[in-house]
């Protein structure tokens, strides 16, 4: 059976660097540096758990959300906001755009791994 798919989309490389080390043992880890970026994966690879940075150049994170959950192609793809901000309002509007979970940096990676279990199991 062919590995999980994680896509990671977030603007800065270190942390794509950092989910890929944690992730890339037992999923196949897919990388985007910006919400179009995300699209165009998330549609042509079908990743099974997205995690998404909010805050990127170009398209952010809450219009990518919002385009995955609203294309029939990829609305079942659990999408994952994982980002600095911690607001509650910033919360609330990410949920409003469809994300199925909200984790903000700096992150544990016991609390990633339980995300994963929970969508992927």
């Amino acid at each position: 059976m062919d590995a999980r798919k994680i896509l990671v989309v977030d603007d800065e490389q270190n942390i794509r660097l950092v989910l890929r080390g944690m992730l890339e043992k037992h999923y196949t880890v897919l990388e985007a540096s910006n919400g179009q970026e995300a699209l165009d994966i998330a549609g042509r690879q079908k990743p099974d758990l997205i995690f998404m940075d909010i805050l990127m150049p170009g398209m952010d994170g809450y219009n990518a959300c919002y385009k995955i959950k609203t294309d029939e192609a990829t609305r079942t793809i659990p999408v994952v906001i994982l980002t600095a901000v911690g607001h509650k309002l910033n919360q609330e509007l990410g949920k409003k755009v469809g994300a199925d979970e909200y984790i903000t940096k700096p992150f544990r990676k016991e609390d990633l791994l339980a995300v994963i279990a929970r969508f992927l199991k």
